[in-house]
């Protein structure tokens, strides 16, 4: 089971990160994609992006904007979101080399494809006096519709290479974003990610639907959370998260985990824990 970070605030530079993983006998970083210093362009120098992580022994993966939205209903706005996902998935078979030199065991096996991972967008929702609406539940067969131009062009995109993209848990999946990820999920180009601090954070409602497709379970999110009051991104050990439970299906998935903390005193105490445990 390999342990790697979050792109960090207080890193200025893929320098500082790296240069942090490093001194933290991390495996790899994942690069976030919401940072400006990250955006596809950037990914995209790929000989820059090799050759530094090559001096610290690490690797990459990725994760996408989280304002990705796949089904809006603006056809610009979605082939834009689309040429993201293509361009981002070019970077991580570029990458691929890194993940192969130091992602694997002795004996040359890799434990897991490269991910790429993504969040559900909500989409948008009308108030009406007695409730509100999701437009994406309304409008159920034109949101499948695009998941299906999703799925499809993702699967000739990836093509035979080890790459994945995994879908992360936020804030409680609505039920046509249940349907949409059991669609993707008969591919072999997608799976799932955990993340165990926003699934605390919202009392754990995702865990049955989770659990009920833990077969497809490739990635986690590691740090620790509470209910009451609802906090994630905690130092491990710092919330009410059975850390050892998370940790030992993390395990038996042979799962890669980033410790998703938000600060580098997090982390580096994150990685203290680990290392008492």
């Amino acid at each position: 089971m390999q342990f790697g970070m979050p792109t960090l605030i207080e890193n200025r530079t893929l320098e500082d990160n790296i240069a942090l993983c490093g001194r933290l006998g991390l495996k790899f970083i994942e690069l976030n994609m919401n940072f400006p210093e990250y955006q596809v362009e950037a990914l995209e120098r790929t000989d820059e992006l090799i050759e530094a992580a090559d001096k610290k022994g690490i690797y990459y993966t990725i994760h996408l904007d989280e304002n990705l939205n796949i089904a809006d209903f603006n056809t610009l706005v979605t082939d834009a979101y689309l040429e993201t996902v293509r361009r981002t998935i070019e970077v991580s078979k570029k990458l691929l080399c890194l993940r192969d030199k130091y992602g694997c065991d002795k004996s040359g096996k890799c434990s897991q494809p490269l991910t790429i991972n993504m969040h559900m967008n909500h989409g948008i929702f009308i108030t009406l006096p007695d409730k509100k609406v999701q437009m994406y539940e309304r409008d159920f067969e034109t949101y499948m519709a695009s998941f299906k131009v999703f799925r499809e062009r993702c699967e000739s995109w990836i093509g035979d290479a080890d790459v994945k993209i995994v879908v992360e848990n936020t804030d409680g999946f609505r039920e046509y974003e249940k349907k949409a990820i059991e669609y993707l999920l008969e591919s072999p180009c997608f799976g799932l990610t955990w993340d165990i601090g926003h699934s605390k954070a919202v009392g754990e409602k995702d865990v049955p639907f989770i659990m009920d497709h833990s077969e497809h379970l490739i990635h986690f999110h590691i740090h620790d959370g509470s209910e009451k009051p609802p906090k994630n991104h905690l130092a491990l050990g710092d919330g009410e998260i059975d850390i050892g439970a998370r940790l030992k299906l993390a395990e038996e998935r042979n799962a890669r985990c980033v410790l998703e903390t938000k600060t580098i005193a997090a982390l580096e105490k994150s990685v203290a824990y680990l290392r008492g445990r």
